[in-house]
């Protein structure tokens, strides 16, 4: 990309005609792809392990993701639409190579982790559509993620997948057929308890962690900057990127509700993917496996493409190698092998022995640990009027922004302080 693109786009841009609706929602709805994949498979096993542990004690913290949410994934559209440009970029340009090298590091870190941890889950939901190993599907199934990308079809794949993760609204029958206790959820969603105890940290900080983790906002800053839309449309794009969340949002909470009355209020821990799906039996009896591997797997179809184009591009950024999945392979090579190394990687962590649900439990706790680096300098950027100009982030929605920086590192530093001193 170049740097002539980089700031605030002209009077011109800025002044032309306001988009019509139609022609938005017929373009590529970047925030609801985005919105989409953080369902994917960490967080269906981050909101399971939390409903098994906790029951209904952090179902208030799951619908506070809906703002929470909605705040940073429209201050990165409004980055990507005003500058075109990406955020690994954009911290380069104004804060040197040495923030930009942070945010590399703490975004490839928890990245990585998650792919071999979407990739083991992907391959446990073939293990439980075919009762054989999953472990025989780890290499077919990067082999396919990868070929997807090269040959630049994913786009089309997409489509469908997006019909796949329409199952996991089973989840949503699952809650009410568990016949909860709905006063209980009800006001435990409402009114807002928390206890200082392991699984009380551990799961919010793997809730913040699975909701907020870098690569979804870095991943809205580079399809906004790749759209390259002209400001007119940037209310209609941060309308979008929100819209999107809702979706992520009611299915989390509602994994959490039919959890949490189906293992949680009986106090049975989930290990395996075949646990997990327990959850499913009110709704869907024997067939439960079969409902939750096919969503489990189309959810880590979709997240995975996105785990590793973020991987590929912010490596990309800080050496200033041409990227993007609107790039072919010839024409930006480190780009696709970057993709390669990071798959590569995941399958690597996914043979280390960890059950799918610990995993993608511990990818979450690894994205709330790392995710207050790039949310920082996400918000340094949007505050900066050298890049933003009039658009930059002023007001409640800063004040707001922040606020959600010193919650999720409070939570992080708890949860560390409690893995140090070894308290209950």
């Amino acid at each position: 990309m170049s740097a002539a693109t980089t700031g605030p786009q002209s009077d011109k841009q800025e002044n032309g005609p306001p988009p019509r609706l139609l022609d938005h929602l017929r373009s590529s709805a970047s925030g609801l792809i985005a919105g989409a994949s953080d369902v994917d498979p960490t967080t269906v096993a981050t909101m399971a392990v939390i409903g098994a542990t906790t029951v209904y004690g952090l179902s208030w913290l799951a619908i506070l993701i809906l703002p929470i949410l909605a705040v940073i994934q429209a201050i990165s559209s409004r980055i990507g639409v005003v500058t075109h440009e990406d955020l690994q970029y954009l911290v380069k340009r104004r804060f040197g190579r040495v923030s930009q090298l942070l945010l590399l590091g703490s975004i490839l870190v928890v990245t990585v982790i998650t792919i071999a941890a979407d990739l083991e889950a992907g391959a446990a939901a073939l293990g439980l559509l075919t009762h054989l190993s999953p472990r025989l599907f780890v290499i077919p199934l990067a082999v396919l993620i990868l070929g997807l990308l090269f040959v630049g079809s994913y786009d089309e794949f997409q489509g469908v997948l997006r019909y796949v993760l329409l199952l996991l609204l089973a989840y949503v029958a699952a809650a009410v057929l568990a016949h909860p206790n709905w006063s209980m959820v009800v006001r435990h969603t409402v009114l807002p308890t928390f206890k200082l105890n392991k699984d009380y940290i551990a799961g919010a900080l793997a809730l913040l962690g699975t909701t907020l983790t870098s690569y979804v906002y870095v991943w809205q800053t580079i399809e906004e900057a790749e759209d390259k839309r002209p400001l007119a449309w940037l209310r209609l794009e941060e309308a979008d990127a929100v819209t999107g969340i809702f979706f992520a949002v009611a299915v989390m909470w509602f994994i959490l509700i039919a959890t949490a009355a189906t293992l949680g209020v009986h106090h049975q821990q989930i290990q395996t993917a075949q646990d997990a799906a327990r959850a499913l039996a009110p709704v869907a009896g024997k067939y439960a496996e079969y409902v939750f591997g096919i969503g489990l797997l189309g959810s880590a179809l979709l997240a995975l493409p996105v785990l590793l184009a973020t991987a590929a591009y912010v490596v990309g950024a800080q050496f200033d190698w041409p990227r993007g999945l609107s790039e072919k392979p010839h024409r930006a090579p480190a780009f696709y092998a970057v993709t390669v190394g990071a798959m590569a990687l995941g399958c690597a962590f996914a043979f280390t022995g960890f059950s799918p649900i610990r995993l993608l439990f511990l990818a979450s706790i690894a994205g709330g640990i790392g995710t207050p680096i790039g949310l920082v300098l996400l918000l340094l950027v949007a505050s900066e009027r050298g890049l933003m100009g009039d658009h930059a982030v002023r007001g409640a929605l800063r004040a707001a922004a922040w606020v959600i920086v010193l919650g999720v590192s409070l939570v992080s530093v708890v949860y560390l302080v409690q893995q140090v001193m070894g308290g209950g």
